[in-house]
């Protein structure tokens, strides 16, 4: 008869985490002082961004000034269905999408191609020195560069109708001629943004592995090759990202520059939507129209980041969220 194996029973034994959970409070006083120095860019948002999107609600009423935004009276769709039926509308967001789209397909490569260009150079001296006169226009203020271009232009003693008088060619007064207003307006900004928009692909240059380079060279590649098939691969999440942020900001055109810019002589093509609001808005004294034109452009461009972050994600794997 065998004998009965009495087994022992089996104590759990709780295994310690390798990794134990924090206090909220003990997290807090170890990152407090990033977090304060978080502090000024949190207020920043909440203060400028996130409570004025209360006033939202004025474009779904007839705002009165007197009786204050909560006791106006609604009117629902009214005034977006006024903005879509405006025979002024069209053109407006025409030209707003027009300057947005231009702006995207040539200032949007410009610091690219900059960024690749200064990498290349190997005298360190001058390409300090591109570099920082580059950075410059950046700095300064969007009423003086608009007083520049105004001056510039001027029909009778700009420096550009200057050189065309020297070639024979007769002098343009650009600045009332409608056609003419985009592509000054995208060319300034071009020379205004581009040093300072390559900073960052000048960064993301600097973390390509050098190894690379020197495969490429083995392999028999010449420049051309290496920023094919090397620089640019190398920078493309960098690319891709800064790309689906500026698909947001075709229809941000910015207010100041536009309205120094532009006259009643070239409404036709500069007029746009941030101009249009402050008109009716500042002007004309009509709050709930204007809120709800500035609203649709938010809409729009919401769906324009997201559809571009949807595509990129797809497509490249690379996405924002």
């Amino acid at each position: 008869m065998k004998a009965a194996v009495i087994e022992k029973p089996r104590t759990a034994i709780k295994k310690a985490s390798p990794i134990q959970k924090k206090s909220f409070i003990k997290r807090f006083n170890e990152s407090k002082y990033l977090l304060l120095l978080f502090l000024p860019c949190f207020l920043y948002f909440v203060i400028f961004k996130y409570l004025p999107m209360f006033g939202i609600i004025i474009s779904f009423k007839n705002y009165n000034l007197y009786k204050g935004i909560l006791n106006s009276p609604w009117v629902g769709l009214k005034y977006y269905r006024m903005f879509f039926e405006n025979p002024d509308s069209f053109n407006i967001i025409r030209n707003t999408i027009l300057l947005g789209v231009y702006r995207l397909f040539w200032g949007f490569p410009a610091p690219i191609i900059f960024a690749l260009v200064l990498n290349e150079v190997r005298n360190n001296t001058f390409k300090r020195v591109v570099q920082t006169i580059s950075y410059l226009p950046h700095f300064i203020s969007t009423v003086i560069i608009a007083g520049m271009v105004l001056q510039f232009t001027s029909p009778r003693n700009g420096f550009i109708n200057v050189l065309l008088k020297n070639i024979g060619l007769q002098p343009i007064n650009f600045m009332v001629l409608p056609q003419w207003f985009r592509t000054i307006y995208i060319g300034s900004g071009i020379w205004q943004d581009i040093g300072w928009s390559a900073i960052i692909y000048l960064a993301a240059l600097t973390s390509i592995n050098p190894e690379l380079y020197e495969a490429a060279t083995v392999d028999g590649a010449n420049k051309w090759d290496k920023i094919w098939n090397v620089t640019l691969p190398g920078i493309a999440p960098t690319i891709i990202t800064l790309f689906i942020l500026n698909t947001g900001k075709v229809l941000d055109i910015g207010f100041e520059k536009v309205f120094l810019l532009y006259n009643p002589a070239i409404y036709r093509t500069a007029d746009v939507i941030s101009t249009y609001v402050y008109r009716i808005g500042l002007q004309n004294r009509n709050f709930s129209y204007a809120t709800a034109i500035n609203m649709s452009q938010s809409i729009v461009s919401l769906i324009l980041v997201t559809s571009t972050n949807y595509l990129s994600k797809r497509l490249s794997e690379t996405s924002l969220w």
